[in-house]
C-alpha cells in the first residue's frame, strides 16, 4: 500500500506560516526541528488527521523559490480541506480573518467555499455530500 505522507508548501517565514495554519485554520503543529543552515523541518496538519500526513512548511531559500510563494498551483485551487462541520469551520475561519473568495456553495458533491491562505494559495473548504447537511437542515 502506498500513500502520500507530506506535501511541501513553500512559505516566506516559518513562524508566520505556523501562526496562520495553527491559529486561523486550527491545524496542529506536529514537528518543528532545527536543521543545518538555519532551516527547520516544520510539519502541520488538520486536527484529527491521520498520523504521518500533513504539510511540510519549507521556507523559500532563493529568489526562484520566493517567486513561487502563494502561487504554487498557477492560481488554481491546489489544496482541499475536508470538514465534518462546514458552517462551524467557515464561521470560525472567517472570525480568524481568513479571506474567502466567494460565498459558500452547496453542490451535488457537498458544501464548498474557496479561501486563500496568508500567501494567496487557493484552498477549498469542503464538506463532502455524504456528511454535508441537507437543504432542509441548512434552512432549519
Amino acid at each position: 500500500m502506498s500513500r502520500i505522507a507530506l506535501v511541501t508548501l513553500v512559505v516566506r517565514d516559518y513562524d508566520e506560516a505556523i501562526a496562520f495554519y495553527t491559529g486561523a485554520l486550527g491545524f496542529e503543529l506536529i514537528e518543528d526541528e532545527p536543521r543545518p543552515g538555519g532551516s527547520r523541518w516544520v510539519v502541520v496538519r488538520p486536527t484529527g488527521a491521520a498520523a504521518g500526513s500533513g504539510l511540510l512548511l519549507a521556507r523559500a531559500k532563493n529568489d526562484a523559490e520566493l517567486s513561487r510563494v502563494g502561487d504554487q498551483t498557477g492560481g488554481r485551487v491546489g489544496f482541499f480541506l475536508h470538514t465534518e462541520d462546514f458552517a462551524g469551520d467557515h464561521a470560525r475561519m472567517r472570525a480568524a480573518g481568513v479571506t474567502f473568495l466567494e460565498e459558500p456553495r452547496h453542490e451535488a458533491y457537498g458544501s464548498v467555499v474557496v479561501f486563500q491562505d496568508l500567501y494567496g494559495n487557493r484552498w477549498d473548504l469542503l464538506q463532502p455530500a455524504a456528511t454535508a447537511p441537507t437543504d432542509q437542515e441548512r434552512t432549519a
